[in-house]
């Protein structure tokens, strides 16, 4: 446990932004999961939109440190690479 006023503080910080980043990971799941429904269904127009929802949310993410900007790079290329996989 902290003892200085400055530590206390700190772990306060750190619970309050790691609470903000899980539920900000959350919805990238959610939203993933929206995206993979909508390729099954060979539904385009919903998967594009998707597509750039991710890629949008992603560069947030990576913005403010949630992700490595490499970590970011990666995971957008893996869901283009899927978009254009299933429709060729």
């Amino acid at each position: 446990m902290p003892i200085t006023k400055s530590a206390k503080k700190a772990l306060r910080q750190t619970k309050k932004r790691t609470l903000r980043n899980l539920a900000k990971k959350r919805e990238l799941i959610s939203l993933r999961k929206k995206f993979k429904k909508a390729l099954e269904s060979k539904n385009k127009e919903e998967a594009e939109k998707l597509l750039f929802l991710l890629y949008k949310k992603i560069d947030k993410m990576a913005k403010t440190n949630i992700f490595k900007k490499n970590t970011a790079a990666r995971r957008k290329s893996y869901f283009a690479r899927l978009f254009f996989k299933t429709f060729k």
